[in-house]
């Protein structure tokens, strides 16, 4: 069953409605109940084909955006939540500097531009994410044992039994105030364990508008790499 090149697959159940799901692949997944005929899913899909499309464009921008970075010249990289241009240089030494304005990299350390990146935005995390861990707990009072920089990628942060958060360094990508919202995060970990109703209170308190943040995260989260 295929429509307008989109692939998709028909899932039959014991549910009463139609819903309609796009993965990260492109798949429209159509749920539908038993007894229903092909001719009405037919007319639902047709009846939301503008939906349809709009979705599968924005997984195509995705998988664009989500292309791993080959360091060419006049590449852009996230940085603090803005985009730099690169620029490739006739150098030798330093190998990767930010200008401010700009990346540069040295033609010859090119081979190994992804290492060289990864190091300077480690190095980066490092100075910013420490004291800023450190500035946000001492004005809310939170208490934590200590900081790790990390590398997950399934999850943003995560606050130890301990009290020892950790936050990833791919962060340093986002924009300041989403930096913020996940220390708070982390933070709001070491008095609730767990994303209970009272854990959200207390990030609210804190973070009004924590919803916006989350949602930045699910629609740009993927581009926070390398």
């Amino acid at each position: 069953m295929a429509m307008d090149e989109i692939n998709v697959k028909l899932i039959r159940s014991a549910r009463r409605t139609i819903s309609l799901e796009i993965d990260q692949e492109g798949v429209l997944t159509v749920r539908a109940p038993y007894g229903l005929d092909r001719i009405t899913i037919n007319d639902v899909l047709r009846r939301h084909q503008p939906w349809i499309r709009k979705k599968r464009q924005e997984v195509q921008r995705r998988q664009e955006l989500s292309c791993p970075k080959k360091f060419e010249d006049g590449e852009k990289f996230l940085w603090l939540g803005k985009e730099y241009p690169l620029r490739i240089v006739a150098r030798v030494r330093p190998s990767l500097v930010f200008t401010g304005e700009r990346f540069e990299l040295a033609a010859s350390s090119r081979v190994y531009a992804r290492q060289l990146f990864e190091s300077w935005f480690k190095e980066q995390a490092r100075l910013y994410l420490g004291p800023r861990l450190k500035e946000m707990a001492r004005k809310t009072g939170f208490k934590y044992q200590k900081f790790r920089l990390s590398s997950a990628r399934t999850r943003w942060g995560s606050c130890s039994a301990g009290g020892t958060i950790s936050l990833v360094w791919r962060l340093m990508m986002a924009p300041p105030e989403i930096i913020d919202y996940l220390i708070i995060h982390e933070l709001a970990h070491t008095k609730e364990k767990n994303h209970s109703p009272a854990f959200w209170w207390l990030v609210e308190e804190l973070v009004p508008d924590y919803k916006e943040k989350r949602r930045w995260l699910r629609v740009n989260g993927f581009r926070l790499k390398l």
